[in-house]
């Protein structure tokens, strides 16, 4: 996810590169400026362990850059480096701070995979070329939302979706996100339910409810929280009629203790469980729950606020049938 780190580190790229390669010009990464066929500049920036793992505690960040050369096909230039956390400010940047939903994406999944798995000289992941055009699109509607321009960032999603490459859960999350802060509650709703689907249908959908602190019932806040059950339900009854069961699996960050970390998050899951069931009694015998407490943390920092709020994520995904 982008942050406020990434952002700042974007900043800081671009100045030096007018500072000390003013030969090169930072363009925007959009449609217009790909049909060049530019110098594609891409990076991450991922919480790992002492071990250079993204597994267990994190203490470090790792920082991997390359260029791609889209006229060529070939990765250009690659580096990798390390970060300390003192001084880093992980805070989501407002598109995925707010995204109520996260699923196995192929797109950031090619993302990745281009970046990390490569090295100078190799071709350009075939997917990555495949979809840079969508890519570059949902980053223009990104920062359209990001910027609080909302119906520029509808417009810019929905217009993608006319591409079945941007038949992508980033996609219809921009929808949604869009819809909900222009007020228009049904149409969200029916993003809601594509985002789901979609989840379930990769086997694994995580949901970011945010519970009251250290207990196991959903926040009072502005969040649809009814109408998400709902459709959760829905999605959940519909892989039970094709035969197949669900785990409801409940997951924590790494504050506190890891005994009241797996309390919380089976009692959570049992909670999340029952309201699926009084939605659609047919999952009584088709759902289950299960804690996990913080051992599959994704972030892993911690820092227990909006940050690492996938830790406290609620998971769907396929289950033997007891």
């Amino acid at each position: 996810l982008q942050s406020l780190a990434t952002a700042a580190m974007e900043k800081q790229l671009v100045s030096l590169v007018a500072s000390d390669f003013p030969r090169y010009q930072v363009k925007p990464l959009n449609s217009a400026n790909l049909s060049t066929l530019p110098l594609v500049f891409i990076g991450t920036f991922t919480p790992i362990n002492l071990q250079g793992k993204g597994t267990g505690e994190r203490d470090a960040y790792r920082v991997c850059f390359a260029l791609a050369d889209l006229k060529t096909g070939k990765i250009v230039s690659k580096g990798f480096a390390r970060s300390q956390t003192a001084g880093i400010d992980p805070t989501p940047l407002p598109y995925f701070q707010d995204a109520p939903l996260w699923v196995n994406d192929r797109i950031v999944e090619v993302y990745i995979k281009t970046c990390q798995g490569t090295k100078a000289g190799d071709p350009i992941n075939p997917d990555y070329l495949d979809k840079v055009v969508a890519i570059a699109g949902i980053d223009e509607a990104t920062r359209a939302y990001n910027s609080k321009r909302y119906q520029e960032s509808l417009a810019l999603f929905t217009a993608l979706l006319r591409n079945p490459k941007g038949d992508q859960p980033r996609v219809h999350t921009g929808v949604y996100l869009s819809n909900m802060k222009l007020g228009r509650r049904e149409p969200a709703m029916q993003a809601f339910g594509k985002i789901a689907h979609q989840g379930m249908t990769a086997k694994r959908l995580a949901v970011k409810f945010n519970f009251q602190q250290g207990g196991t019932a959903l926040a009072r806040d502005a969040t649809p929280y009814d109408r998400w059950l709902k459709e959760l339900a829905a999605q959940s009854s519909r892989a039970a009629s094709a035969g197949t069961c669900v785990e409801v699996g409940a997951h924590t960050g790494r504050g506190g203790s890891e005994a009241m970390n797996e309390r919380i998050s089976v009692q959570r899951a049992e909670y999340v469980r029952q309201r699926l069931i009084a939605q659609r009694r047919d999952l009584t015998t088709r759902i289950s729950a299960k804690g996990y407490g913080s051992s599959q943390a994704l972030v892993a920092t911690g820092r227990e606020d909006v940050s690492d709020a996938l830790d406290r994520r609620i998971e769907f995904k396929p289950a033997p049938c007891s």
